[in-house]
């Protein structure tokens, strides 16, 4: 009897070892760190992504063609993910060649490919919801005369059959999207369209527009629950319950040429961070400037003393973990760029040489 008790007990611990063995995933390639998308030199159809380790002072890069053997085949204009899934835009500069790329965000190995009869210049990809996110695109394009020729529209992007199941038609040229509660918030990007266009993600139709200005970027909702646009030259703070504008401010500096760019909350929501340039006539039109930051409860906003003395033209992006500022340095789009992280506080943590034109910024838990 002892001993039967004795394999019974054995048994059963060996039953519980078993099982909480197979319940520990085995940590994969891209499990954690930061995706950067280097969006490459548009007419070289380059574009690439790379991955850094927080703590990590060297790139892991051109992931997608390390685990599939091919390159994307384009310029990228952005990356999300939706559980275990990766969604890369590819933006080719043939027309008829753009794609959605769907990857396994921990290996990123291939899952499907969207071609470009189901998409056409995609822009920015956002999750809305467990099996499903949004990408905005501007269509078909025309000539410089005409080139945002048709409306926007907004693919949502089934994941549990990994298919675009519907287009939902937005202003032309929509690009920045953000979501705020059970609503996506579309802007634009030069075509001169002035509103906003929200959505309601459970029926996946417009609800209603904002008037804001010319060309709304939407920045982010802050810690006041506000959603902040920089629409026709200035930035406007916007009640989502209401659907109002409730304050605008504008940017003023000694330099009236130059222009606001590439804006970006803090982790705790409090500060916006942008950069302010301008292109230099004397210098052969090189772009020049400074990174600057404000609080989300200033009354004005004047750019006086940059927060970092440095302009980032590849975009700045925060990590809502550690609240690390990120900024991308372009030299050209012939050669690598570079990551610079900074602490909250403007100090410099070090830079990191990516690949061309690193842009965009995903930070993985």
């Amino acid at each position: 009897m002892k001993i039967n008790s004795i394999l019974v007990a054995l048994f059963t611990v060996s039953i519980f070892a078993s099982c909480e063995k197979n319940e520990t995933e085995p940590l994969q390639p891209y499990d954690t760190g930061v995706i950067v998308v280097n969006s490459g030199n548009f007419s070289d159809n380059n574009g690439t992504l790379s991955l850094i380790q927080r703590t990590g002072q060297t790139a892991v890069t051109d992931i997608f063609q390390k685990e599939n053997m091919r390159s994307i085949a384009g310029g990228l204009s952005g990356y999300a993910e939706v559980n275990d899934k990766g969604i890369i835009l590819v933006d080719n500069s043939t027309a008829g060649k753009d794609a959605i790329e769907i990857v396994n965000a921990r290996t990123f190995k291939t899952a499907a490919t969207i071609p470009s009869a189901e998409i056409e210049n995609p822009r920015t990809v956002i999750k809305v919801s467990e099996t499903k996110a949004y990408i905005s695109a501007w269509d078909a394009t025309g000539d410089f005369s005409n080139f945002y020729k048709n409306p926007g529209y907004i693919a949502v992007l089934d994941l549990a059959t990994n298919k675009i199941v519907k287009k939902i038609a937005v202003q032309n040229g929509a690009e920045s999207l953000a979501l705020v509660g059970n609503e996506v918030y579309v802007g634009n990007t030069g075509s001169g369209k002035t509103v906003l266009t929200v959505i309601d993600i459970t029926s996946d139709a417009v609800k209603q527009t904002i008037e804001v200005g010319r060309n709304p970027s939407i920045i982010g909702v802050d810690a006041s629950s506000k959603l902040w646009v920089y629409a026709g030259g200035e930035l406007q703070k916007i009640n989502t319950s209401s659907k109002t504008v409730e304050n605008k401010l504008k940017i003023t500096a000694s330099n009236a040429s130059k222009s606001p760019s590439s804006f970006v909350l803090s982790a705790d929501k409090a500060t916006i961070y942008y950069t302010f340039s301008f292109y230099d006539a004397a210098d052969n039109y090189a772009q020049k400037g400074e990174t600057y930051s404000f609080s989300t409860t200033s009354t004005t906003i004047e750019a006086k003393t940059p927060f970092i003395n440095r302009l980032f033209s590849g975009g700045l992006a925060v990590d809502p973990q550690t609240g690390d500022l990120y900024a991308g340095l372009v030299p050209s789009y012939k050669q690598a760029g570079y990551v610079f992280r900074y602490k909250a506080n403007g100090t410099l943590i070090d830079s990191v040489k990516a690949e061309i034109a690193p842009s965009k910024f995903f930070f993985k838990k």
